[in-house]
């Protein structure tokens, strides 16, 4: 399949996804209100579009719903510090825990961080030792302190905003979801920035369900497409679980008859692992690593529809909005959104693929 000749394949090619987006219209800052932002909701079958505003997004879910929300909590991950015999400036960003002291991590400037390099941050209350130097450039830290890691983190970390986002953050919560609760992103699952815990309340009164699955973000998620044929891109693995109290959730949901709404690319990549995973149409508490890569063709298990943001042009995550409607639909709603000034990436505003509209 990777030998194909994919020149006259539609959707088998990196620049089929592609989209001319201006600049102004990446957001920089996040609302006031959450739920202010602009919601453009599609019928992921026909195309059909609505303009609304996000609050509004309950009249679009019925009762016997289920929304899937990803819980995981961005960490402060951007370590800015010097090089102890030089006095360099360097940057460490935090990507996964492998021990109580040693994380992977990416560095900058790689060639000053080889292994047995020593960094200091801040007031030395945090220093650092290179371990080891992976293939792919990351490197395993060391990192020495007295006291409460989380608490160290939390005074000299900065989040890691996207490569795309030039604004400092004022207010950390803001790229935090208002149930953000287990450790270990390095970035937010972003659709979920819309809701507010009222929200969240009028949609439970509604009688919608909502199960809480955990997808731990990774950097790779801005990682750009450096292939021609998107059957040649490798995804970058992510740390992801389902307890059985959601599992037993969208089972009963999915029993209904109803609708498994999933916020979030994260959270969909978080269900469609768990199925492939177990091998079974039931789902139960489970857990692992995760490189699944979702793009048109793929038969999904378990999600129906996707609340979203807009993505960027030529990403696996445009590429897995079109396998859930299609490409065409998709590019089509992008464009009316450009149009219609829509706020763009993780600050942005948010489209809803509905089956119904």
């Amino acid at each position: 399949m990777l030998n194909m000749d994919i020149n006259n394949t539609v959707g088998l090619r990196t620049k089929d996804y592609y989209f001319d987006l201006p600049e102004e219209l990446i957001a920089q800052d996040p609302l006031a209100d959450r739920t202010s932002s602009k919601l453009l909701v599609v019928d992921k079958y026909t195309g059909n579009i609505k303009h609304e505003v996000f609050r509004n997004i309950i009249d679009y879910l019925e009762e016997g719903d289920c929304l899937v929300l990803n819980n995981t909590k961005v960490i402060p991950a951007r370590l800015l510090g010097i090089k102890e015999d030089t006095g360099a400036a360097v940057e460490i960003l935090l990507l996964k825990r492998k021990s109580d002291t040693d994380w992977e991590c990416l560095v900058k400037p790689g060639k000053k961080l080889r292994t047995g390099a020593r960094v200091t941050f801040g007031d030395g209350r945090l220093k650092a030792v290179i371990q080891e130097v992976l293939d792919d450039g990351n490197r395993i830290v060391r990192f020495e302190f007295e006291g409460i890691w989380e608490e160290i983190l939390d005074s000299l970390g900065e989040m890691p905003l996207p490569p795309y986002i030039t604004h400092k953050l004022q207010d950390k919560n803001r790229y935090q979801t208002v149930y953000a609760k287990y450790e270990g992103s390095a970035a937010a699952p972003t659709a979920g920035l819309h809701f507010t815990k009222e929200l969240l309340s009028q949609i439970e009164n509604k009688g919608i369900h909502i199960a809480y699955v955990t997808l731990h973000v990774g950097l790779g998620t801005f990682r750009p497409v450096k292939v021609d044929n998107v059957l040649e891109h490798h995804m970058h693995s992510e740390y992801y679980q389902i307890s059985q109290e959601s599992a037993e959730i969208i089972n009963d949901v999915k029993k209904k008859g109803k609708r498994v709404i999933c916020v979030g690319t994260t959270s969909v990549r978080t269900l469609e692992s768990a199925y492939r995973d177990l091998n079974s149409d039931e789902l139960k508490e489970c857990s692992g690593d995760t490189d699944i890569f979702i793009y048109p063709g793929y038969e999904f298990k378990g999600v129906d529809c996707l609340i979203t943001n807009f993505h960027l042009p030529e990403s696996t995550l445009v590429m897995l909005v079109s396998a859930l409607s299609t490409r065409e639909i998709v590019l089509n709603s992008y464009k009316t959104a450009i149009e219609e000034k829509y706020r763009f990436f993780s600050f942005g505003d948010a489209c809803f693929f509905t089956d119904k509209l």
